[in-house]
């Protein structure tokens, strides 16, 4: 069973980044249509954030991936996930049902991943891994 593990964690490592990579790769890519909707959210600087935070995330997705400077891409997931939970699902200021219900789903899922963020790095450095 010892054996199983280390293709347990590559296997979520590869998981949880996929989706930070593919999201920094859209957001650099599609950079026009994510900052209008940027703007919509009425985010500062629209156009500028969607490529910080397009490069955070793929910077954070690509460090944590190849395991090189983990907790330096769990920091630079955490900080986006946090910024868009409460700047771009604010779901407390939709007053649409179903938007509303979108908004908090997105919400959360940005909660929880961070919270995710944050315990990876936590056990990272419990096992003594360096930024």
């Amino acid at each position: 069973m010892d054996g199983l593990w280390p293709v347990i964690e590559w296997t979520g490592r590869i998981l949880l980044c996929a989706l930070f990579i593919a999201s920094g790769i859209s957001h650099l890519t599609q950079l026009q249509g994510m900052a209008a909707y940027a703007q919509s959210k009425h985010v500062p600087a629209p156009r500028a954030a969607v490529v910080v935070s397009g490069v955070m995330i793929l910077a954070g997705g690509i460090l944590i991936l190849v395991n090189w400077h983990p907790i330096i891409g769990c920091a630079l997931l955490v900080v986006f996930l946090i910024a868009a939970a409460f700047m771009v699902h604010n779901f407390w200021t939709v007053s649409d049902p179903m938007m509303k219900a979108g908004e908090r789903a997105h919400f959360m899922k940005d909660i929880a991943l961070a919270g995710a963020a944050l315990t990876y790095a936590a056990m990272l450095h419990r096992l003594g891994v360096g930024f």
